[in-house]
C-alpha cells in the first residue's frame, strides 16, 4: 500500500517552492534573474522604490509631522480638533470662575454695608472704654451705685439657686435593658418547676422578673426561658450568670438568648 504522503500535491511540486525561493534571493539582493524574468525583475526592482519611498515618509513624518498621508504619519484632524475645543473651553471655565469671584466680593462688599447701616456686627469696634479717672484722695467712699449692684447680684444669686433646685428635682434618666435568659438543665429528669422557682429566688437592686417558658431542646429534654428587666448601674450580666449557674445540682448552664435596650 503507498504511504499517504506519495499524493500530497506539496511533495509533487516541491520545484515550484524551491524556483520561487530563488527568485525571492535573487531580488532581493538585486542580481541575477533578469535574462529569464524581466517582468518579475522589473517589478522587483519598483517594489523596492515603494519601499524606499515609504521608509522615505515615515522618517520625514517622524522628524518634522508631515508626510504622505498614505504612509500614516499625518497628524489625525479630530485629535487636534479636541485639543482646540478643550483649550476653548479651559478659557471659559477660567472666565467664569473669575466673574463668579467677583460677584462674590461683591455681595459681601454689599452685605457688610448693610449691616454696618443696620448697626450689625460688622460695624468698627467701639472705643476701650476709658479708664476712671484716679480718685481724689479727699473724695469720699460713697457709691451712688452700691445699692443698686448689690440687690442685682442677690437676685442673680436667687435665681441660680432656684434653678439648681429645679434641675435636682428632675429625674434622672435610668438606663435599663430587657434580657431573655435560656437556663438549660442536666437531663430530662431535672425538676423544671424547682429549677424556675431557684431562678426567680434570685433579689438584686433593679432585677425585676418577667414571664417564663418550656421550651423543648431534644431527647425530652427542656430548657428554660425566662425575661427579666435589668438596671445597667446597678446590675451586671455576669453578676447574674454567676448567681443562676450557681444552682449547680439543676443549671447546667445559662446563655443569653436576647439582649435589648430600653
Amino acid at each position: 500500500m503507498a504511504h499517504p504522503l506519495l499524493f500530497d500535491g506539496t511533495w509533487t511540486q516541491q520545484w515550484k517552492y524551491e524556483s520561487a525561493e530563488a527568485f525571492y534571493q535573487q531580488v532581493l539582493s538585486g542580481t541575477g534573474g533578469a535574462q529569464s524574468q524581466g517582468t518579475n525583475v522589473s517589478h522587483g526592482s519598483n517594489l523596492k522604490s515603494e519601499i524606499a519611498k515609504a521608509r522615505q515618509n515615515i522618517h520625514k513624518a517622524l522628524n518634522d509631522g508631515t508626510g504622505d498621508s498614505t504612509s500614516g504619519g499625518a497628524v489625525d484632524q479630530q485629535v487636534l480638533n479636541r485639543i482646540k475645543s478643550l483649550e476653548t473651553e479651559n478659557k471659559n471655565l477660567k472666565k467664569s470662575s473669575q466673574d463668579l469671584t467677583s460677584l462674590v466680593k461683591k455681595l459681601e462688599a454689599r452685605v457688610a454695608a448693610l449691616e454696618l447701616a443696620n448697626g450689625g456686627s460688622s460695624a468698627p469696634a467701639s472705643k476701650p472704654a476709658e479708664k476712671p479717672a484716679a480718685k481724689d484722695e479727699d473724695s469720699d467712699d460713697f457709691d451712688p451705685f452700691g445699692s443698686e449692684s448689690e440687690s442685682e447680684d442677690e437676685e442673680t444669686k436667687k435665681r441660680v439657686a432656684e434653678y439648681t433646685a429645679k434641675k435636682a428635682k428632675k429625674t434622672a434618666i435610668i438606663a435599663k435593658s430587657s434580657l431573655l435568659l435560656d437556663v438549660k438543665p442536666w437531663d430530662d429528669e431535672t425538676d423544671m418547676k424547682e429549677m424556675e422557682r431557684l431562678v426567680r429566688s434570685i433579689e438584686m437592686e433593679g432585677l425585676v422578673w418577667g414571664q417564663a417558658k418550656l421550651i423543648p431542646v431534644g431527647y425530652g429534654i427542656k430548657k428554660l426561658q425566662i425575661n427579666c428587666v435589668i438596671e445597667d448601674d446597678k446590675v451586671s450580666t455576669d453578676d447574674l450568670e454567676e448567681k443562676i449557674v450557681g444552682f449547680e445540682d439543676l443549671v447546667q448552664s445559662m446563655d443569653i438568648a436576647a439582649f435589648n435596650k430600653i
